[in-house]
């Protein structure tokens, strides 16, 4: 009976032990997925947000429908390349670190 319960126990450690390095190819495997979840996740947050923020949406659309397209896309465009700068200074603060 002893013997039995030394074999189970040689042959549940080298399960765990498989399992372990499956889990590691796995998740190695699976990492250049990760920008597509992420990607995915933000996007849901987005949503998320428009959803629980109704007043501010149609805040925003009676403003583009009020102002004039011309300032419109000038606002636009200038939201755009402060967006941008913002998240090239942040990429190069991150990579500094």
């Amino acid at each position: 009976m002893n013997e039995k319960r030394l074999e189970l126990a040689a042959r549940r450690g080298a399960l765990q032990a498989r399992c372990a390095e499956q889990r590691q190819r796995f998740a190695t495997a699976a990492a250049g997925v990760e920008p597509v979840f992420a990607a995915g996740d933000a996007v849901l947050h987005g949503v998320d947000w428009l959803k629980r923020h109704p007043l501010e949406v149609g805040g925003a659309v009676a403003l583009a429908v009020i102002a004039k397209p011309r300032r419109l896309w000038r606002w636009g465009r200038s939201a755009f390349i402060v967006w941008r700068g913002w998240q090239a200074l942040r990429s190069r603060l991150a990579g500094e670190r």
